[in-house]
């Protein structure tokens, strides 16, 4: 039991502390106290972990010069914003089978294999990459999404004890992991605002631009997801835009641009036929993760994570979602 309490510190640390300490070091900590329960997750393999970041550094160097240049705001220019061009940021290829990507806002972004899977191109996944970004880079956890997080957090704990308490005390986990799974379940369902997510998206599409992929691709992602059928629900109460206001959104900003925008243009990190090779060679991979409860506990939350992507989350989410609150009958 005092491992178990050890592990349960920082997490509940997480739970309380996130919505009152909102500061960039306390963020920071508690992002990485959720990672270490997300990484049984994360593909390792070289080729694709190297090239996801090499995508996101791309991106993070193109925010650090644009911001030197007097981009952004006061925030991101103060010496002690120097963390969000920081070589310590990771690109996470989670194994999901979500179509998702997210950030805990410190030093670590998640996109998920099937996310890379579906994106048609470099571009695609760039634009994913460069508004997860966005949301470290304006800060969106600390303005207002403390709570998913946090909540986030508690659904760690649960996960935690209903795995190692199972065995121990199945009494005692029904009645405090089943109870912190409901709270989970009801509270994940929160996302960015969405002023937040248009907020990324006009960054996203800065950073993407100037990163060098072709700015008029931005907006593809989001067209793509449409065409498959994720922008049929009612958004009135949606916490992000439609994909076809998104969509409309990249071309009128791509149509704005300055005619030597086209100077900013480089080759993509893999060309057409690499991309391709990689995801494959991702989605083998993640169908290979080594299995055990550890991974189970990973994917359950990462599937109960809100998406960043679409205006609906998907039926997967839901189940994950009700896994959770279904902890609380045991």
């Amino acid at each position: 039991m005092k491992n178990l309490a050890a592990r349960l510190i920082p997490l509940f640390a997480f739970v309380l502390c996130l919505s009152a300490c909102a500061s960039d070091r306390s963020v920071i900590a508690q992002a990485a106290d959720a990672h270490r329960e997300l990484e049984p997750a994360v593909i390792e393999e070289a080729e694709l972990a190297a090239y996801l970041q090499e995508v996101g550094a791309r991106v993070v160097a193109a925010a650090d010069a644009m911001t030197k240049a007097g981009y952004g705001g006061k925030s991101q220019r103060a010496a002690d914003s120097r963390w969000l061009f920081s070589e310590d940021l990771r690109f996470h290829l989670v194994a999901s089978d979500e179509l998702n990507a997210f950030t805990t806002g410190g030093e670590h972004m998640y996109v998920y294999s099937q996310l890379l899977v579906a994106c048609r191109s470099e571009d695609e996944l760039a634009a994913v990459v460069a508004h997860e970004y966005a949301h470290v880079y304006g800060r969106h956890v600390h303005k207002g999404m403390n709570r998913q997080y946090a909540v986030l957090g508690g659904a760690l704990a649960a996960a935690v004890l209903s795995h190692e308490l199972a065995e121990e005390d199945k009494e005692e986990w029904a009645a405090i992991g089943g109870t912190l799974a409901l709270y989970a379940g009801q509270f994940l369902s929160l996302g960015f605002t969405r002023d937040d997510e248009a907020e990324a998206d006009k960054l996203g599409f800065d950073f993407h631009a100037r990163a060098g992929w072709d700015p008029a691709r931005f907006g593809d992602f989001f067209q793509n997801l449409a065409d498959q059928g994720y922008d049929t629900a009612d958004d009135t109460f949606s916490d992000h835009p439609t994909l076809r206001s998104r969509v409309l959104a990249a071309k009128a900003r791509a149509a704005k641009l300055p005619a030597d925008a086209t100077a900013w243009r480089r080759p993509p990190v893999a060309d057409a036929q690499r991309f391709a090779a990689l995801k494959q060679k991702a989605a083998a991979v993640a169908a290979k993760q080594p299995a055990g409860d550890a991974l189970a506990v990973a994917q359950t939350l990462l599937a109960s994570v809100p998406s960043c992507v679409a205006a609906q989350d998907s039926p997967g989410n839901a189940k994950a979602r009700a896994r959770l609150q279904a902890a609380s009958a045991r």
